[in-house]
């Protein structure tokens, strides 16, 4: 039978390590846990030289369940909602987080949410609560997510909880989907538009060439600079992308870097369409993560902290953090905004009125609310000025072709007359 060894304290806070003999970690935890004592730490102890029937038993079905959860690719951040949208879904028919996960573990079928579940339920069955079992997948579970989850379980409002998380992940998901759905179409124009010319440019205008240059004579200005276009494209197109291509993995390897990002988001929040995108995620971000807080119990200091670690734009960050710092030391969180100079200043009376009246929850779930609509505004008009822009500057250059070759062919034609 395994041994393990322990320390732990009993009712009057004596610290007593010793060592028990159990078939699992669980029934030691439970052993311990019956003798009156709280448990601080245990580990399995390995003995070497006499492997029992039971232990050999117990390393190869511990050493299997390690080789599927290795075999399985790691859960990553997209499992957190569909985690918790199964875990509600159970614990709202009346069974208990635990049971919740454990039954998960089982009945799940895609890879990383079942490794996620049976990870979970493996420290939840060693007496661990469910926050501490989500610390140890910070890949998937931010600090946020854990502190509100230890917060329901302190509350006793954990199925709550869960819901308000849910809704919070869930309008974080339908944002991003809306981004990416507003970039599709003029990704796509981008990726047509350029094929069609470097078909052009290198295909057709070089046969076009030669049939203009066997007719003789001399071809204008535009078709000149046209064909200088076509040849600068097949002889030194290769290097230009191969220059862009290093240009563009240089200027993303020092954006990671903490004085390329201050600077690049400065940058951001300078151009016309991104800056004020920017100003309007920012304070959708910070609205939406500080009502989620401060209704589930977070203190003002705590939930402010990790308001400030969600916004993405570093320079609304540090501006964050200094009004964070005013608002710690006694200041009204409107006002200490106002300083920032990040804000509107009708979200700052909105959150001015709910300071005053005591609802600063609804108050900004209410900009949450408009700035939600207001960024899908936005993204709106982001898509059709790209497109628009696109199309443009497409129709300028086929138009550009077409002169140069209409030009061309009345000039040769032109010149057989004379």
């Amino acid at each position: 039978m395994p041994r393990f060894t322990y320390a732990a304290r009993d009712r009057t806070g004596k610290s007593l390590p010793g060592a028990l003999e159990a078939a699992s970690r669980r029934d030691a935890l439970r052993l311990l846990s019956a003798r009156g004592l709280q448990v601080a730490s245990i580990e399995e102890e390995l003995i070497t030289g006499r492997p029992a029937a039971g232990k050999k038993g117990l390393t190869k079905a511990r050493q299997s369940f390690l080789s599927r959860r290795q075999s399985a690719a790691p859960p990553t951040r997209n499992e957190r909602l569909p985690f918790l949208q199964a875990l509600h879904d159970l614990m709202t028919s009346g069974m208990s987080a635990g049971e919740s996960v454990r039954l998960l573990s089982h009945r799940i079928k895609e890879p990383e949410l079942r490794t996620l579940c049976t990870g979970l339920w493996e420290k939840l069955s060693e007496g661990s609560p469910l926050s501490r079992a989500m610390s140890d997948y910070p890949a998937v579970f931010d600090s946020s997510t854990i502190n509100l989850i230890q917060a329901g379980e302190a509350t006793g409002s954990l199925t709550d909880t869960v819901a308000r998380l849910i809704s919070h992940f869930t309008e974080q998901h339908e944002l991003r989907r809306q981004l990416l759905s507003a970039l599709a179409y003029p990704a796509f124009m981008v990726c047509v538009s350029g094929g069609v010319i470097l078909f052009f440019l290198l295909f057709l205008l070089p046969r076009l060439q030669t049939l203009l240059t066997s007719l003789g004579g001399e071809m204008p200005v535009s078709t000149k600079i046209l064909i200088g276009v076509s040849h600068f494209a097949i002889h030194y197109g290769v290097i230009v992308v191969i220059a862009v291509v290093l240009g563009a993995i240089s200027f993303w390897r020092w954006r990671a870097t903490e004085a390329g990002r201050n600077t690049t988001d400065a940058w951001m929040l300078k151009l016309p369409l991104i800056g004020p995108f920017m100003v309007s995620q920012t304070i959708l971000s910070f609205s939406q993560t500080l009502s989620v807080l401060l209704e589930n119990g977070i203190t003002a200091a705590e939930a402010l902290r990790m308001t400030e670690r969600q916004i993405g734009n570093r320079v609304h960050r540090q501006a964050f953090h200094t009004a964070t710092a005013r608002v710690l030391e006694g200041e009204a969180l409107s006002s200490a905004l106002t300083r920032t100079e990040c804000f509107p200043d009708l979200v700052l009376d909105r959150l001015a009125i709910g300071e005053n009246t005591g609802n600063i929850v609804p108050s900004l779930k209410d900009v949450s609310r408009n700035y939600q609509k207001h960024i899908s505004s936005q993204l709106n008009v982001f898509t059709r000025v790209i497109a628009s822009t696109v199309l443009l500057g497409v129709f300028i250059f086929v138009g550009f072709i077409a002169f140069a070759i209409v030009s061309a062919v009345f000039q040769l034609s032109a010149s057989f007359k004379t």
